[in-house]
């Protein structure tokens, strides 16, 4: 019998095996046209983006003397411009326009400075007297007191704090403080130059920086600087003008109950206020401490009372009001501005930090928008064929 006849019936020959169909490779760019790849390459686009931002604000920290004043200037410029234009319309030449507005702005601030000055020098000794008082009256308190403290506990905190005070690093501090108050000037004189240039010139610089581009990005660029100063004064003049009640409310409280040094720190409260939602608050704390030395517990409770009145009043009623449209922040993002503007540069960073946030706020807002209003935009600012620098 032969070999086929012993072959099964549903056995395949070799030759009917049908053969494997090879793998269909993907094309490289597939790997990223999923779920996955598209969240991949939205992160790399993220972690891209904070890098930059990183980066920019590494150096720019690296030049803080000039970043530091020409912001100043620019938010200075935006706040007192109004007043320049107004004189400009009047028929005053714009150079001596500029030139009155500037000088009134430093004969302002010399002023606020010599009245504290004087202020301060003239109460300090009755001051310092009754803060001797009181600090006596504190130790008696501690020793006396319901929870008492052993004279020697009270000896031995004395001895840190003025073994703290003659350390070394209290007077390396007390260098660095030097240091600190050389860049405060070398500042304050570049911010006035830049000041006096952004008055006089503003218009021809933005010109001058526009001129690389035209059409719809232009508009828009126009639209961005339009409503950069128009943040920036409304929220200076707004902060202004709440800084002033916050001030004459506190300080007239501060007046009628007799605490000293009443003036200069209802000033320190104004210029304090310029820092949302703890500035004043700080301050209203300063003048609760003086009280407390100066009068005893009962006016310092007072005081403390009529801080957390005038601070509701602000934020309920003074601060939408004034402000309007001016600063269209979350006070999350307000608190979280100032947080990293103290990191970033202390003080100065905190007072710097919010109107950054709200004119980034705003940029985003007109660069987003479709089409740009161009009949919105401010009038002192110059049309797209106005002479650059």
């Amino acid at each position: 019998m032969s070999r086929a006849t012993h072959q099964a019936p549903n056995e395949e020959t070799p030759s009917e095996v049908t053969p494997a169909k090879p793998r269909e490779r993907k094309p490289p760019g597939a790997l990223w046209a999923d779920g996955l790849g598209r969240v991949g390459i939205r992160s790399a686009q993220v972690l891209l983006i904070l890098a930059v931002a990183v980066v920019s604000v590494y150096a720019l920290m690296q030049i803080k003397l000039l970043v530091i004043p020409v912001l100043i200037a620019l938010i200075l410029a935006a706040a007192i411009g109004p007043f320049v234009n107004v004189l400009r319309r009047r028929g005053l030449p714009g150079a001596a326009a500029t030139g009155l507005a500037f000088v009134a702005l430093l004969l302002l601030l010399a002023g606020v400075g010599t009245v504290i000055y004087f202020s301060v020098r003239s109460q300090w000794a009755e001051l310092a007297q009754q803060a001797s008082s009181g600090l006596d009256e504190l130790e008696q308190f501690l020793l006396t007191g319901p929870i008492p403290i052993d004279r020697e506990q009270l000896n031995q905190a004395r001895e840190g704090i003025i073994q703290f005070a003659t350390s070394s690093q209290v007077r390396s501090g007390a260098i660095t403080g030097l240091s600190v108050v050389t860049e405060f000037l070398a500042g304050s004189a570049l911010m006035v130059v830049i000041l006096f240039f952004f008055l006089k010139d503003g218009a021809k610089i933005w010109n001058f920086f526009l001129r690389p581009f035209s059409g719809q990005r232009e508009a828009k660029l126009r639209r961005v600087g339009s409503r950069t100063l128009e943040v920036l004064g409304g929220y200076v003049r707004g902060t202004a003008i709440v800084a002033l009640v916050d001030a004459v409310a506190i300080g007239a409280a501060l007046v009628i109950l007799q605490v000293p040094l009443a003036f200069p720190l209802a000033i320190i409260i104004f210029m304090t206020a310029f820092i949302p939602l703890v500035g004043a608050t700080v301050a209203g704390i300063l003048a609760a401490l003086v009280a407390l030395v100066a009068n005893g517990p009962v006016v310092a409770l007072i005081v403390v009372a009529v801080v957390i009145a005038v601070n509701q009043l602000e934020g309920d009623l003074l601060q939408p009001i004034v402000m309007g449209k001016s600063l269209q922040l979350h006070a999350l993002v307000i608190l979280m501005a100032l947080t990293a503007g103290t990191i970033l540069a202390g003080i100065i960073g905190a007072v710097l930090s919010v109107p950054m946030a709200a004119v980034i706020w705003a940029v985003i807002q007109v660069w987003t928008a479709e089409d740009p209003n161009l009949e919105d935009m401010n009038p002192d600012l110059p049309p797209p064929n106005s002479q650059p620098v």
